[in-house]
């Protein structure tokens, strides 16, 4: 029997209406991934154009923070998904519209805006109490054999080939130690992240500061990811970061998975 490969793609489009506006729909219609997953939509369902609903071809499923014009997060997907989900289940996170979890045959796809930590204090707990209510989560599909596929912006840069400024940035949320920690943690729980597997270089990132116009140098930060379960690590035949596609501060981040 051959295996089928499916692209998965994830971008942090910094709203969907602004990224719509700068020619999303013409990229998404060029690129057509099997699944797309899109973070700080900063859209409820309601407020968005009809052509932003119905993509043909795809289910379009999206989850929009309480707050307006904040946080959210979409998904079109070709395969039907079983089921998809909004949260963990636990109001203190999921009223932000930060989390859509999909089922498929093969795997549990995560679409996760992870929280920014650096507004306050606050903020930052915040962000390190959802890190350990995700993977309490994650873990728990596991166990009853789940593949896990997890993608979205997880505001914190691994490893110091991560970022152009390691050092100036060690003070700095999303670049703080105990993020950083949780991120060891989430790979000694077995979860590989699919990028290194096929590329050791610096200078891959995915963020770049608009205000200072650091992309055209190249002056970055890796803080979207594309994570899988150790038991699918065979079955990842690309990760690959679009540098040239714009519309965002962020880029889109693909995988090729063989299902």
């Amino acid at each position: 029997m051959s295996m089928k490969k499916m692209t998965i793609c994830s971008w942090n489009v910094n709203g969907i209406r602004a990224a719509h506006s700068k020619g999303f729909l013409d990229w998404f219609g060029e690129h057509r991934p099997d699944i797309m997953c899109m973070q700080e939509t900063k859209a409820s369902e309601e407020q968005l154009p009809p052509e932003l609903k119905e993509v043909e071809g795809y289910q379009a499923y999206f989850s929009a923070a309480e707050r307006k014009g904040y946080s959210g997060v979409g998904l079109y997907s070709r395969p039907e998904p079983q089921v998809v989900r909004s949260g963990f289940g636990t109001p203190r996170f999921d009223y932000e519209g930060r989390t859509l979890i999909a089922d498929y045959d093969r795997f549990t796809l995560f679409n996760i805006y992870f929280p920014n930590g650096k507004q306050s204090k606050e903020r930052l707990g915040y962000k390190l109490e959802f890190y350990e209510a995700f993977l309490e989560y994650a873990d728990a599909l596991r166990a009853k054999g789940r593949g896990i596929v997890v993608c979205g912006d997880f505001n914190t840069a691994h490893k110091e080939i991560d970022l152009a400024r390691p050092k100036e940035n060690s003070k700095v949320s999303g670049f703080l130690p105990e993020e950083r920690a949780w991120l060891d943690e989430f790979v000694d729980h077995g979860y590989v992240d699919t990028l290194r597997i096929f590329n050791q270089e610096p200078g891959q990132y995915t963020w770049w500061d608009l205000k200072t116009r650091a992309r055209e140098r190249n002056i970055g930060w890796r803080i979207d990811y594309f994570f899988v379960s150790s038991d699918l690590v065979r079955k990842v035949k690309a990760s690959y970061i679009l540098t040239e596609v714009m519309g965002s501060d962020h880029c889109p981040i693909c995988i090729e998975l063989a299902v």
